[in-house]
């Protein structure tokens, strides 16, 4: 009997994974464990190990597509062996059932009271469904699901929500714009094909500036003093299997930072600013061509210069050999960005949504300077961006924060 090949679970949250690149082909010889195909969610790209070993029978996703938790992905068994559609269709609604049970998220019945003219089954939603479309005041009635065998999922109600109010936009005045995306090719362009990554980018990237009134604040930082240490500390470290880099002084300022003002480590709600008790820091790490990732270093405001920088080294390298995890770039509650790596000495960066802002370090130079005591010296400074959301921080709250991360940096000791 031919062994189903589902999307597992990768993280809490991940309700589906988008199909990168499969690895073997139809009729394909393959071992257990032995890697089948490459998803993506979140920007963290993990591959799928085979559940057994034997002949890749059928692909049932095709690249570049979405596929649900728990959907079946393919099957494997012995050469020449068939596979039905009707096995197909039964394993994926069995499928269905099982994840839903993993989410401890039992199936609830629509009531009765929700029927329209036409008495349309709708079968069995989850109570996020239901919530959801109760605070928006949805008929279920009238959304179409998309779903396994139709069945209404939360996206469904969202897009629901989002056609309605389209709907309500062009009933207003339309005002002529210039639309990028229509620009025609001419001879000798060159079309490069978004990656999914890519997109992702691009969507919470323009997601944000649309969230956010987004307002920058610019101090400089004298690093002697983390510089001297790191000097110091970098062997001693290493004697560890920890590379110390000026990131790990980075996170740890923030901290500092965020411990002092905690109004920063927060999020925006419409009925108040949301003050997370976790510090969970995420730094931006460069994928080359492929874009950016950002893992996040969790209940930061717990560990030691060492940890810090074992957790930086960690999540940096992992990063970059495409081995993170989803969980690994969940949670955020502030982030970094050490764009200066590339030679940039400040820069405006965009806030990581629903966070409160994001703080971009620059390269670090040396420059000439003026003490207090009006001495002229030579001292390697960099400049720090923050950029804030100023429906929950003005210039004053703002310059606070960034003033502590500066004396952490400048008093290190």
């Amino acid at each position: 009997m031919a062994t189903k090949v589902l999307v597992p679970l990768l993280g809490e949250g991940v309700e589906e994974v988008t199909i990168i690149k499969w690895l073997k082909k139809e009729g394909e010889s393959i071992s257990e464990l032995e890697p089948l195909l490459e998803v993506n969610t979140d920007k963290v790209d993990t591959e799928i190990p085979a559940p057994a070993s034997g002949t890749v029978l059928k692909i049932m996703a095709e690249e570049g597509v979405p596929a649900k938790v728990g959907s079946v992905l393919a099957f494997i068994g012995e050469a020449g062996e068939s596979v039905d559609s009707s096995e197909v269709e039964s394993a994926a609604i069995k499928t269905e059932s099982k994840v839903e049970s993993q989410k401890s998220e039992p199936q609830i019945a629509v009531v009765e009271s929700q029927s329209v003219s036409g008495n349309r089954e709708i079968g069995f939603i989850s109570p996020v469904v239901a919530k959801i479309a109760a605070e928006h005041g949805v008929n279920l009635q009238q959304v179409q699901g998309t779903g396994l065998n139709g069945r209404i999922t939360k996206n469904d109600v969202l897009a629901f929500v989002d056609s309605d109010k389209s709907e309500a936009e062009s009933q207003k005045p339309q005002v002529s714009t210039f639309q990028p995306s229509n620009v025609k090719p001419i001879e000798g362009d060159q079309l490069i094909k978004h990656t999914t990554i890519r997109k992702q980018i691009a969507d919470h990237m323009v997601m944000s500036k649309a969230t956010s009134p987004h307002v920058l604040t610019v101090m400089e930082a004298d690093m002697s003093k983390v510089a001297k240490h790191r000097a110091a500390n970098k062997e001693i470290f290493a004697r560890d299997g920890v590379k110390l880099t000026f990131t790990a002084y980075f996170m740890a300022a923030i901290v500092a930072g965020l411990k002092a003002y905690p109004i920063v480590n927060s999020s925006w709600a419409d009925e108040g600013v949301l003050v997370h008790k976790a510090v969970n820091v995420g730094m931006a790490t460069s994928l080359g061509e492929d874009g950016l990732i950002v893992p996040v270093i969790k209940n930061a405001d717990d560990l030691s210069l060492l940890a810090m920088a074992r957790s930086v080294n960690d999540l940096a390298n992992r990063a970059r050999s495409k081995k993170l995890q989803p969980d690994d770039v969940k949670g955020g509650t502030f982030t970094l960005t050490n764009h200066g790596v590339s030679g940039s000495l400040f820069a405006f960066p965009v806030i990581n949504q629903p966070q409160c802002g994001i703080l971009g370090v620059g390269a670090m130079q040396k420059r000439v300077v003026v003490l207090e005591d009006d001495a002229i010296a030579v001292r390697p400074m960099v400049y720090m961006s923050f950029v804030f959301d100023h429906r929950i921080l003005d210039g004053a709250s703002a310059d606070w924060f960034l003033a502590k991360v500066k004396e952490t940096l400048e008093n290190w000791t």
